[in-house]
């Protein structure tokens, strides 16, 4: 394993451990961001183009931007007087690292897991691209057609909320 590897694992892993155990929920989802962009990184390590990319895209860039902004816009993100250590904690931590221990044997122990390393795969984020672009062309644009139908609905059902929320006394 590269430095950077190892590396990029210790960053994700403390992302997802501060986005559990964090009290002010807009701390928690930076910690989240983190979290997603050290797994894309990984995958971006393991020649797998298309879902880092995806990854950066989806869950950086889409998800957690969403999560703050809903924080945001719904509550005041203060954290809670409520404290984060209590004594579920050290019975949660022993059974999870029960649970680690024993799936981790089971893993390395398989018979179903080959001893030799797979080929490098081929598929890389221009192989994509022209298959989406020549082969599944027609499924990508109704795809696009029914986001589009889905996010124009979304917009109206929303407007007449709103226009239902600025008359309350007002009976149509």
């Amino acid at each position: 394993m590269s430095p950077f590897f190892v590396i990029t694992g210790i960053v994700t892993l403390l992302g997802a451990a501060f986005a559990m155990s964090l009290r002010n929920l807009v701390h928690c989802a930076l910690a989240m961001a983190v979290a997603f962009s050290g797994i894309a990184a990984l995958y971006l390590q393991l020649d797998a183009q298309f879902v880092g990319f995806a990854e950066i895209l989806v869950y950086v860039g889409a998800i957690a931007i969403l999560i703050v902004f809903a924080i945001l816009l719904t509550r005041s993100g203060e954290a809670p007087e409520k404290s984060v250590l209590t004594s579920g904690w050290m019975a949660g931590i022993a059974v999870s690292a029960m649970v680690f221990t024993i799936l981790g044997w089971a893993v390395l122990n398989s018979s179903a897991i080959p001893k030799e390393t797979p080929p490098a795969p081929v598929a890389t984020v221009k192989n994509v691209g022209d298959a989406l672009m020549t082969k599944f062309v027609l499924p990508l644009e109704i795809i696009g057609l029914v986001l589009t139908a889905a996010m124009i609905g979304a917009v109206i059902i929303a407007l007449k909320e709103e226009t239902n929320n600025e008359n309350p006394g007002r009976k149509s």
